[in-house]
Parts: C-alpha cells; structure tokens; sequence
C-alpha cells in the first residue's frame, strides 16, 4: 500500500497542471467542524453557537458574547495522519456588536516526494513510475497545507434576533504548489420563545473561487446550514437536543446521506446534558455518518471540552478514531463585560 501511494504522488501533482476546472468538493476541508463541545454534538451547533465557535458555525451568534473569549483546539485524525488546529478570539464592541476571528489549518505533513526518485526500468528514456526499484536518497518531502482565516462581524438586532457575517481568506499549498480564495458567509439566529432557538448560516454565499497558482480553478458553491435546538430542566441539570441540516448543491448523490437531484441533505444530531453549569456530556451523529461523543468541565473562566468519534465501519476496515480537545478561556470580569448603555 505505501508502495502505491508513493507512485501516486506524481501522478497527482502532475495532474495540478494539466487542465482548469471547477471542482467538486472543493471545500471539504472546511466542514470539519471546530470546537469540542460542538463536535461531541455530532456538530448539531447552527442554533446553539453562543461562544466564539459561532463565528464557524453561525457568525450571527457571536453577538450573544457579553464578555471576550479565546478558544483553542488540536484534532489528530486518522492516528495522527492529519493534524487539525483551531484558534479563535472574539471581543464585544459596544451594546451591539461583536468582532472575530477564526484560524483554522488542517496538514498532512512529511509526504514523500518521489518524482526525482524513480528508475528508468526499461531504459528507454521513460521514467517508469510502476516499477519497484526506487532510488530512496533521492525522496524528499512536503506537505499539504490548507488555511482557513474567518473574519466576523455579528450584532444584536433586539433580544431575540441576531445578524452576522463573515469575510474569508483560504490559503491552500501542496509541495511547490499554491492556492488563494476568498468568500463570505450569513447567517441569523432567532429565538422565537423561551429555550426555544432557531439557526441558519449560508456558507460561500456568493460561491468562492480559488485560484491555484498552476491555473486550475476550483469554485465553492453555497451551503446552506439550518438548525433548531430547545433546553428543557432535566434531572437538576439541562437537557439540550439540537438538530442541523446542510444543503449542498454539488450534485453529491452517493456521498449525501439523501438527495433530490443535485440537491443533497445531510443531517447532524446531537444532545447535551449538563449539571449545574459544572460538567457536561454529550453525544451526536454527523453528516459523515460518524457516531460522536463528549464530555466537557467548566471551571473558573476556563471550559475544558473534549469529544470522540469513530466511522460506523467494520472492526476490520475501520480508520483510527478520531480525539480532540479544546480549551475555550472567558474574560469574565467586570473590567471586560460588555457596555450596555
């Protein structure tokens, strides 16, 4: 298999020249998800996002903060294949408004580069990429890097409305290869009764084009994200069932968990119990037809939130199980609170 993938590698970085298209999936990397306590939620977040994960999951809940926030995640993925990092800082301004902004880097790192590596097996001037002769001082690395930069802007329209928007900058790179794309997202949450939230975030609403620096293009096109979420008193704590939906329009079929057409759904679940504000469980199902769960502490300023997911696949084909953790810090005193008049 190592084998394989070694030959392979030319073959596709080879293929970034070749023509210009527009390609499906381009965006895949950003629908990871951030945060562990959304994620422990199977990412069921779009009518919850009240911290300063909103500014991924609905940019129009950051301006629910009434105090800064700083959020931090790692995410090794696949035994640490892929390695998935997150920051965030988000800061009131005013009565109304809040600003942030989100970084985001998902990297495969140390892949062998064998295009100055391979023999001429039949000496006829072709070098020959099935062979098994390989001239290993001469294999190199590089790495496959994607960059996400979220810039937020939400504000309060009254008590039970809120708008917000987010401008973003992609940086993607693959050996000497380059990329650079820029989008934007909306979104709006509105709580039309008590513990009763509704969510919505439309992902590259004007579609998001990014260029590669070999002249292949590739477009983002629009998701549209929609979610509902209602906390009831349980048991002396809360309880808190959330449920999302993501329209894509990228004519996914297979891939989507249903489809009309080119339209493809994909559900999230998810559910929290949390006691007392101390502690927190949680567990979820996701669009890539994950099971996920979590836990998460809540101390003095500090959450500390951690979930888990696995592939529902046979013990035999399964990939390793993916952990993250994140630490979500909250400036909260009276120095840093919010203006309110």
């Amino acid at each position: 298999m190592v084998k394989r993938l070694l030959f392979l590698i030319p073959l596709f970085l080879t293929s970034l020249q070749a023509q210009t298209v527009i390609g499906k999936y381009a965006g895949e990397f950003l629908s990871i998800g951030v945060g562990g306590r959304p994620l422990g939620m199977g990412g069921a977040f779009t009518a919850i996002a009240n911290d300063v994960t909103a500014g991924y999951y609905n940019p129009a809940g950051l301006a629910k903060l009434d105090y800064p926030q700083i959020a931090l995640m790692h995410d090794e993925r696949y035994g640490n294949l892929v390695n998935y990092n997150y920051a965030a800082v988000a800061i009131p301004y005013g009565k109304d408004y809040t600003f942030g902004l989100s970084i985001m880097r998902l990297g495969v790192d140390g892949i062998p580069d064998t295009r100055n590596a391979l023999y001429d097996a039949n000496n006829d001037g072709v070098l020959d990429i099935n062979s098994d002769r390989l001239n290993y001082d001469l294999i190199t690395e590089f790495s496959n890097q994607d960059w996400a930069f979220y810039f937020t802007g939400a504000k309060r329209v009254n008590n039970n409305l809120y708008l917000g928007a987010n401008v973003k900058i992609l940086s993607r790179s693959i050996a000497e290869y380059s990329a650079f794309g820029i989008g934007f997202d909306v979104g709006a949450y509105y709580s039309p009764m008590e513990n009763f939230m509704l969510g919505a975030n439309v992902q590259d609403v004007t579609t998001t084009f990014v260029a590669w620096s070999t002249g292949r293009n590739e477009l983002i096109t629009p998701t549209a994200k929609v979610g509902a979420a209602y906390q009831l008193e349980f048991l002396g704590g809360k309880i808190l069932p959330a449920v999302d939906l993501d329209i894509r329009f990228e004519n996914r079929r297979f891939a989507s968990q249903f489809n009309i057409g080119p339209v493809s759904f994909d559900p999230h679940v998810g559910m929290e119990y949390s006691y007392k504000n101390l502690f927190a469980v949680r567990g979820g199902y996701n669009d890539v037809k994950q099971f996920t769960f979590g836990a998460g502490v809540k101390l003095p300023k500090l959450n500390i939130d951690y979930s888990f997911a696995r592939f529902n696949m046979s013990a035999d084909d399964r990939l390793p199980d993916t952990h993250r953790i994140s630490l979500l810090l909250t400036l909260e005193e009276p120095r840093f609170m919010r203006v309110t008049e």
